[in-house]
């Protein structure tokens, strides 16, 4: 970050500002894509194995079988997650797509960022 001197006062260089501006668009549309409260718990419960719906229901505690229904479809529509339809016998799986791999390090960080959320928490609790 440079600061310079304008009308007297320290200030951002613009260089900075529009470096900053980019991360934000950046970062707001990863949110708009992957946001929400389920979204990656989803994508998480799905990357051992494939998945039907029930069983991604009750690895991901606490949604609605609706709000399951329209995430799954939002993640299917995205390209992160894909919909498998075998007829004999009628059976509907979900699976990571390959773009999903794309969010590894992202999940990955943040686990990691997670856990360490939840120690400090209870650290200063402590206190």
């Amino acid at each position: 970050m440079e600061i310079v001197e304008k009308d007297g006062r320290p200030t951002v260089s613009t260089a900075h500002a529009g470096h900053c501006q980019a991360s934000i668009k950046n970062v707001s549309d990863a949110l708009y894509v992957i946001g929400g409260k389920w979204k990656l718990s989803i994508i998480v419960a799905l990357a051992d194995s494939d998945k039907r719906f029930t069983e991604i229901q009750r690895q991901v505690e606490g949604i609605s079988a609706r709000v399951l229904s329209s995430e799954l479809k939002d993640l299917e529509l995205t390209g992160f997650i894909y919909k498998k339809i075998t007829v004999d016998p009628v059976l509907i799986e979900y699976g990571l797509a390959p773009y999903s791999r794309s969010l590894e390090q992202v999940v990955r960080s943040l686990s990691e960022w997670g856990s360490q959320h939840r120690d400090k928490l209870k650290t200063d609790a402590l206190q």
